[in-house]
């Protein structure tokens, strides 16, 4: 595709930022972020952007010294199945592991989608610090229809990558 480009997120990519993950929200497929969240944790996000607008978005949040989270992984729905999503996983588990982290998690609806990419099923219940940290402010808390997946980044190759 022409004029694309994946990069990090920018503060004044914030309030797309916001939108798009918010369009999702509305449809109850994602959380809900605010735009001051999305403020404080800008530097977590990458951006897919075409023609100076971002079509597609993720972030790589830290929960400690081995543990990451892919998080917020949004794209504009007629850029579906275009493999806008696959580049940001993986760019995000290509930070993780160069920040020295050991394992990435996420949860999602789309299982299937990160099964493909090397994530595995895992049950909930093994990412205390993910439940404890933002599971608390959810709205589906404690009755979560997520699927938790785990990516071990010992099992990472660059040349898997792109």
């Amino acid at each position: 595709m022409e004029n694309i480009t994946l990069r990090k997120a920018k503060v004044k990519d914030a309030k797309e930022i916001y939108h798009l993950i918010n369009e999702f929200a509305k449809k109850g497929i994602m959380l809900p972020r605010s735009l001051q969240s999305i403020y404080e944790h800008i530097r977590d996000f990458f951006v897919i952007e075409k023609d100076k607008k971002i079509i597609a978005t993720c972030a790589l949040c830290i929960f400690g010294e081995d543990l990451g989270e892919i998080r917020s992984l949004a794209v504009r729905e007629n850029y579906h199945k275009m493999g806008l999503g696959t580049k940001l996983v993986k760019v995000c588990i290509k930070e993780a592991k160069e920040l020295g982290l050991k394992k990435i998690f996420t949860l999602t609806y789309q299982v299937e989608f990160f099964k493909k990419l090397g994530f595995k099923v895992v049950d909930k219940e093994t990412l205390p610090q993910k439940i404890w940290k933002d599971c608390l402010y959810c709205p589906k808390f404690p009755n979560c229809d997520e699927t938790a997946l785990i990516y071990d980044l010992k099992d990472f190759k660059d040349k898997n990558l792109f």
